[in-house]
């Protein structure tokens, strides 16, 4: 069966590599992975920078989160639009929109 679209497995560069535990995967599961460890951890915030409580729109910046957040640097092709987390810091926040920037950012 030809996979398509999330279904399709892609290459993940090394530090997705090292948070999934795989070295190819469909964006789906790369995203479900993200979640998991985000929502296991109580990361989301209400606030930009705010506490982690377990809820919100933003995702704050842990230790293993950090480093896929800091190989982010990607230019929308529709908008033109920068997103560019190479100098987020531990415990500063991305909006949970911008996930999939970050996905994109670490794969191949």
């Amino acid at each position: 069966m030809n996979e398509k679209g999330l279904k399709k497995p892609v290459k993940l560069k090394a530090d997705l590599a090292a948070f999934c535990g795989a070295s190819e995967l469909p964006r789906l599961e790369i995203t479900q992975k993200l979640w998991d460890h985000i929502k296991a951890k109580k990361l989301q915030a209400k606030t930009v920078n705010g506490k982690p409580e377990g809820a919100g729109k933003f995702i704050v910046a842990d230790e293993k989160l950090i480093k896929l957040f800091n190989n982010t640097k990607v230019t929308s092709k529709s908008t033109g639009k920068v997103t560019n987390f190479t100098n987020l810091q531990l415990g500063q926040t991305i909006d949970m929109m911008q996930l999939a920037s970050v996905v994109s950012a670490n794969i191949e």
